[in-house]
């Protein structure tokens, strides 16, 4: 699956708000390395460095666009190519920060068992995760997706999993930590028109169901799914659309 980083930050204010409001319940952390998985374009990255200038923070993501877009902002921090279904730090580490990636990998549980236990006592698990499966912008891809016209240009699985039970989380963890706290937020996202919404998720939860796709059934396919936008997202009084965007978010401390 490819990624865009100049498409991603077209609402970089939007996607850093999540990372901001994540990073604000990280406690103090004792010394030790930061690392940001699925870093992305570093918006991210630089929240963390403003955070805790006087820690070496290292970004992690497996997409060389977003490194060449991480690397041109930030040239004064590393980042490195890395896959997180295998990834682990090289150093002792007091903060794993994961801004929407785990969402792609199913089995993110066991990562983050892993996870904590490459953190020192007293470090940080911090992680966000878009839980919209269940909204108008994800049910029409999927639908979309099985109509004949462009089914078999898709293979066995080009569906996201849906996040596990809240509860798996807080017991998957409370072992190895002296705090768990896992929440939602719903943001609300005015956004100019159903083109915008488009435009948002063609940075993100469409790369699945556009990649696979020849262009002309390509173009076929965001025409449909623009038309389901529009009848999904009526527009407000002024004229704009309201994009709902439910989060889940944790944060682990370790024992």
């Amino acid at each position: 699956m490819s990624w865009s980083a100049e498409q991603y930050m077209k609402f970089e204010d939007e996607r850093t708000r999540p990372a901001r409001d994540l990073l604000n319940q990280v406690p103090n952390l004792p010394e030790g390395c930061v690392f940001d998985l699925g870093c992305g374009p570093g918006n991210s990255t630089e929240l963390i460095q403003d955070r805790f200038p006087a820690y070496r923070v290292t970004g992690i993501d497996s997409d060389e666009n977003m490194l060449a877009a991480a690397r041109k902002r930030l040239p004064h921090i590393r980042f490195d190519k890395g896959d997180l279904t295998q990834w682990r730090p090289s150093e002792p580490s007091v903060l794993f920060f994961a801004n929407a990636v785990f969402q792609w990998l199913p089995d993110h549980l066991a990562i983050f068992t892993r996870l904590m236990d490459e953190l020192v006592p007293g470090g940080t698990l911090a992680v966000q995760m878009p839980d919209n499966l269940d909204e108008p912008t994800h049910t029409l891809m999927r639908k979309l997706a099985g109509e004949p016209r462009f089914a078999a240009c898709y293979g066995d699985r080009v569906h996201r999993s849906p996040l596990p039970n809240t509860a798996l989380y807080i017991d998957q963890l409370t072992d190895k930590a002296i705090k768990v706290d896992v929440w939602h937020t719903i943001y609300y996202h005015r956004l100019a028109n159903a083109e915008a919404i488009v435009e948002w998720v063609k940075g993100t939860g469409l790369r699945p169901y556009l990649d696979p796709l020849p262009k002309t059934a390509r173009d076929a396919y965001l025409a449909a799914y623009l038309e389901g936008i529009r009848e999904a997202y009526p527009p407000l009084g002024d004229g704009r659309v309201l994009l709902k965007f439910p989060r889940l978010f944790l944060i682990a401390v370790k024992r």
